[in-house]
């Protein structure tokens, strides 16, 4: 009985490393020269690294990498243009179906006012306040953030919004 020599797999990171080092320069080329863009081109070189290496394993010819690396690159980068045509189309139709409402310049005096009310309160409570009105995380999720009791993230927006609101009200 013959042995057949297959492709050693792609465990250690070395080989990774490697393979990443003789295929990486001409697959970055190819992503510069589909986007145009050296950021863009190194994600998508990135994203499809890590694509085809996830399925290493499964390649038919393994041999093949640098081919399936590139097909990889092409159809992501197909991909993101088909992303991006969706998104500006959806886009279109909002603003023609988005209704311009009067026009109102923000008052600097009173975002300034605001802003030095927040900067006075406790450190807990600016924290809850932020996570929650200007991050938009849950009571829960800012719970997790501050390590506390829900209960305890209720009170420290309550007390914080009774704070800013009697200090903001007798400013005025």
């Amino acid at each position: 009985m013959q042995r057949v020599e297959t492709a050693p797999a792609v465990t250690e990171a070395t080989g990774l490393a490697d393979l990443y080092e003789r295929h990486a320069p001409a697959a970055g080329r190819l992503a510069y020269l589909l986007t145009g863009d050296r950021a863009l081109a190194e994600d998508l070189v990135q994203e499809a690294f890590v694509r085809v290496v996830g399925r290493f394993r499964h390649l038919r010819v393994p041999d093949a990498f640098e081919a399936y690396l590139r097909r990889t690159i092409v159809n992501l980068h197909t991909s993101s243009l088909r992303r991006r045509r969706l998104e500006r189309d959806y886009l279109e139709r909002e603003r023609g179906a988005a209704r311009p409402g009067p026009t109102v310049l923000p008052d600097v005096g009173v975002r300034e006012e605001l802003w030095q009310a927040l900067q006075a309160l406790p450190v807990r409570q600016r924290v809850a306040l932020v996570l929650r009105y200007y991050e938009d995380l849950s009571e829960l999720e800012t719970a997790d953030t501050l390590r506390c009791s829900v209960a305890a993230v209720k009170s420290l927006t309550a007390r914080a919004m009774e704070t800013l609101r009697a200090r903001i009200g007798s400013e005025t």
